[in-house]
């Protein structure tokens, strides 16, 4: 029903953007400087009031009726059975939920008919108040924006200042929701500290991780929720692919940007950039079946003991998954150096080399330092190679041939396994968070760099 509803929304809304292009063309005539807007822009302005009054009322009328449902639903199963846990009741609904719309339910027992039965009557209520609500809002927007249509009508004045008003709520959603996204961070890091007592030094200094070890027993062991390992493997592995991704993308960037011929060029930049669409489980496959066997097997020869899973083919692996999106940074930016620059080092004297060391290379610093951040932000967040081919081991170590693991499979261990989420959110979001906090840091600390050494050209 929400597809149709939709779908009407979109017709009446392109009919209407017709209808009033139309209206607006006869009265002008034959003198179309008489209207102070185009014809286009009537249209323009009663498409948008019907798209906003129509999906407006359709996002509200789904968000609003299910949010009241499940909560009166959810009180109604409380009575039933005073004495269940949140997440049983959660169960119950969502079979009930089932039941009602025909799929099936892992239990069916009179409650949950009941609540089935409950639920089809509420969604059925609340479907014709959508329906009539999203309709009428629609024609209503329709037929008050069709009467506004005139010479004298500044319908370009007001779309304009309809889409900067989008424009804006949307900038507004994107920033309120990097402020939600912290505010959950620091509230669930704030429960979390606080089942330790506070003891912020074992979490931050602690080399021992298991923190749902103590949990049946009803308390959280601070001796065991030391995170060090976790960062130590991330930074590790992300260091390994640093250490591949950069030399290979800039370098490769370089020789695309000033080097190869436009027939190269045209070949082998579109096949870097392949890498960058192929799903990170291919990776770690291609890692764990193919890569880590060559390591340990040549290891094995030259009497090298390597582990099967290991962070150096993580990390190889993942710096082979970040270089195009280095080399595609750098190349663009390197290529936005403007001509002239180089022109005046080679009319120096300065050889190709030099021109690109001395001139082209700090032109494009600025950049080549976001794409290594990119880079870098990439390699931090990966889990799926490090899940395949580096293990999920908590292992302290600085030996690049043993297992190790990272934050973010640890957070997606965590908040995938048997524990309760309320449990585990704890753990799982003080790591996010940290992360969060070294990451932010990393990046004050590179924009400093790059404010420094920047050179600026007229």
């Amino acid at each position: 029903m929400t597809t149709l509803l939709f779908g009407f929304v979109l017709v009446l809304a392109l009919a209407s953007f017709l209808v009033a292009r139309s209206r607006a063309g006869q009265l002008a005539g034959d003198t179309p400087a008489s209207l102070h807007s185009r014809p286009a822009y009537h249209g323009f302005y009663s498409l948008l009031w019907v798209l906003m009054a129509g999906i407006g009322f359709l996002i509200v009328l789904t968000l609003v009726p299910n949010y009241l449902m499940t909560n009166s639903l959810l009180s109604q199963i409380g009575q039933a059975l005073p004495d269940s846990a949140f997440i049983e009741r959660q169960l119950i609904l969502s079979d009930a939920k089932a039941l009602a719309t025909g799929r099936i339910a892992s239990q069916t027992d009179p409650l949950r008919q009941e609540i089935a039965a409950a639920y089809a009557a509420k969604a059925a209520f609340w479907g014709w108040i959508r329906i009539a609500l999203v309709v009428g809002a629609a024609l209503i927007a329709a037929i008050a924006t069709q009467a506004t249509v005139s010479l004298d009508w500044r319908a370009r004045n007001r779309a304009e200042n309809i889409v900067r008003l989008i424009l804006a709520a949307m900038a507004t959603i994107a920033i309120l929701t990097t402020i939600g996204i912290v505010v959950s961070l620091i509230f669930e890091t704030y429960s979390f500290f606080s089942k330790i007592d506070w003891q912020l030094h074992k979490f931050l200094f602690g080399t021992t991780w298991s923190p749902l070890s103590g949990v049946q027993e009803g308390h959280m062991d601070a001796d065991k929720v030391g995170a060090v390992p976790l960062f130590a493997g991330t930074l590790m592995i992300t260091f390994i692919a640093m250490l591949v991704a950069v030399p290979v993308g800039l370098f490769a960037a370089i020789y695309l940007s000033d080097f190869a011929g436009n027939r190269t060029r045209a070949i082998v930049k579109p096949m870097l950039e392949i890498l960058a669409g192929i799903p990170t489980v291919v990776y770690g496959f291609f890692a764990a079946i193919t890569v880590a066997p060559f390591f340990r097997n040549t290891g094995d020869a030259i009497g090298v003991s390597i582990a099967s899973e290991s962070a150096l083919v993580a990390g190889l692996v993942m710096g082979i998954m970040i270089i195009p999106f280095i080399s595609s940074l750098s190349d663009d930016v390197i290529n936005s150096v403007p001509q002239a620059l180089r022109d005046g080092s080679f009319g120096l004297g300065a050889t190709k080399a030099e021109t690109i060391r001395q001139v082209v290379l700090p032109a494009a610093l600025p950049g080549i330092v976001s794409a290594a951040l990119l880079g870098f932000s990439r390699a931090v967040g990966e889990t799926m190679i490090v899940v395949m081919a580096a293990g999920q081991g908590a292992n302290l170590t600085a030996n690049p041939l043993e297992a190790v693991t990272t934050v973010t499979v640890q957070i997606v261990m965590l908040i995938t396994g048997d524990t309760e989420a309320e449990t585990a959110a704890g753990p799982a979001f003080t790591l996010g968070f940290t992360l969060f906090c070294i990451t932010l840091l990393m990046n004050v600390a590179a924009q400093r760099l790059v404010r420094k050494y920047r050179e600026t050209y007229e």
